[in-house]
């Protein structure tokens, strides 16, 4: 009954919740810039009663909600995002993500009486490089969380139990020494050949990498003019691995092609680690049956992604070390395309990918119910996630 009822509130917002997601859609803020999106949300939450602070975990645009109804009980958090990517804007759809999370919070919040424990609203900003997440971590706010969820948008496949990579950011800067390319080069120092020999050390150690790790990197900087010696040439690059222990040694075999081609070119090295590293994620495989089965309640067909296939990261991994989480997918798409794309941004706007963001919310809403009245369920998840450290 409390299933239906869920249910039933989403489809009666339908209309509110494609406004939210056209409106986040239209307007993309780039990560901790997220202005409007946060705003939107915030209103919306406080005009349904929620407690909400904007701004919480000291980020201008991380939003802190909480029903004000709570009893003894599980803490469910609801987590939603909303930055945008460079150039091809919401190409990951964050904007389903922020109002199939809104939509889920709003129908648990209409019945929150009838449910025992407490329940929260995050929105996490800057997914896409900035980990706001782990902001929220470390500012205590996953403390008392008993279960996490949240939903991505995929292209065709409908699952979950997908992993994540863990993830570090790395610049890395050669200085050498200016001259004249062709009347003096014995008197440079060429920043740039000591980038491209990192690039070839690395393509190197690829033969002696397991399949799940991942290093890609572009040039930042390459020199003003063919003429002049670079005496400053740049490159960043992601270092990526399933296993956070094997991730840092990978980091570290990184940093040593950088030094090797720094000592085979004479130019001098700086290596640094840019922002925050992300986690490999932790499934809760008993989170993610309820989720599927209750995609199933409400009529939407599962479709597996085939085996193999690459990960990406991302800061839910983080979260995923610190309580019991579910990142689910849900397609949004009626073909099979591309994540970070222009038709993959088309998607997140077009009517087939907002329907798809309501049987999210549904399902996100339906599974914190089974959380907080199934007590069977809450002990395996937690003896799992237990099992997991």
């Amino acid at each position: 009954m409390l299933k239906e009822k869920v249910c039933s509130f989403i489809d009666s917002k339908k209309e509110l919740l494609f406004e939210v997601s056209r409106t986040i859609f239209e307007n993309p803020e780039l990560g901790f810039e997220e202005v409007k999106a946060s705003r939107l949300l915030a209103d919306e939450l406080q005009k349904a009663g929620f407690i909400t602070e904007l701004g919480a975990a000291a980020l201008e645009t991380a939003i802190y909600a909480v029903h004000p109804d709570q009893k003894e009980g599980q803490t469910v958090a609801i987590l939603g995002e909303y930055d945008a990517l460079p150039e091809i804007d919401h190409a990951c759809g964050h904007n389903l993500i922020a109002s199939a999370a809104l939509g889920a919070s709003l129908a648990l919040g209409s019945l929150k009486s009838e449910l025992p424990g407490k329940l929260i609203f995050m929105g996490t900003p800057a997914e896409e490089g900035g980990g706001g997440k782990i902001h929220m971590i470390n500012a205590g706010l996953f403390k008392d969380v008993n279960a996490a969820m949240m939903f991505h948008p995929t292209a065709i496949h409908t699952y979950t139990g997908r992993g994540g990579l863990a993830v570090t950011h790395v610049r890395i800067e050669f200085f050498g020494k200016s001259a004249h390319a062709s009347a003096q080069p014995e008197k440079g120092i060429n920043a740039l050949d000591a980038v491209i020999q990192t690039f070839n050390g690395i393509n190197a150690l690829r033969q002696h990498i397991p399949n799940d790790a991942r290093i890609h990197g572009i040039v930042t900087h390459g020199g003003v003019k063919p003429n002049i010696v670079p005496d400053f040439a740049a490159a960043e690059f992601y270092v990526r691995a399933l296993d956070d222990n094997y991730q840092k040694e990978l980091l570290k075999k990184v940093e040593d092609c950088a030094k090797g081609a720094a000592l085979s070119t004479g130019a001098k090295m700086t290596f640094e680690e840019v922002g925050l590293t992300y986690r490999s994620r932790k499934v809760n495989k008993t989170l993610g049956e309820a989720f599927i089965e209750n995609l199933k309640i409400i009529g939407e067909p599962i479709r597996p992604r085939p085996p193999g296939g690459g990960l990406g990261s991302s800061d839910i991994g983080n979260v995923s070390h610190e309580v019991p989480t579910i990142h689910p997918y849900v397609g949004i798409a009626e073909e099979d395309i591309a994540s970070h794309s222009k038709e993959f941004t088309e998607a997140s706007i077009s009517e087939y990918g907002q329907e798809k963001m309501l049987v999210a919310a549904k399902a996100l809403a339906m599974t914190a119910i089974d959380v907080y009245t199934n007590p069977e369920l809450v002990e395996r998840m937690k003896e799992e996630f237990k099992g997991d450290n």
